[in-house]
């Protein structure tokens, strides 16, 4: 499996971002899906995961402000990022749970 990420950028707080993460190589639907970030200086950490049913865990810090979705028939996970803080700012990575493999990340820069 492979996993490329994309769609991390530089937005004003407050704006949105649609981070998608496609795999190639196998399909995705057996397993879950995860976005992790990391900032400077700072370890990996659970945005939000997705089961293989399509049940959702989010994380504290983003939760009512992002959502995770996947796609089977485009063997694709999303992260819709809305009402972006500047503590947001990272890079973003998706993990495939079957494989442990990681996508490349992508940045995400808030400015305030």
């Amino acid at each position: 499996v492979q996993l490329q990420a994309s769609g991390g950028g530089l937005v004003q707080a407050g704006g949105s971002l649609r981070l998608s993460c496609v795999a190639s190589g196998s399909t995705l639907s057996s397993y879950a899906m995860g976005w992790y970030r990391q900032a400077p200086g700072k370890t990996r950490g659970l945005v939000a995961r997705i089961s293989s049913t399509g049940v959702t865990s989010i994380a504290a810090s983003v939760k009512g402000r992002f959502t995770i979705s996947r796609d089977n028939a485009k063997n694709s996970v999303d992260l819709q990022m809305n009402s972006l803080k500047p503590e947001d700012t990272a890079v973003y990575y998706c993990t495939h749970y079957g494989t442990g493999v990681w996508g490349q990340g992508t940045q995400v820069t808030v400015s305030s």
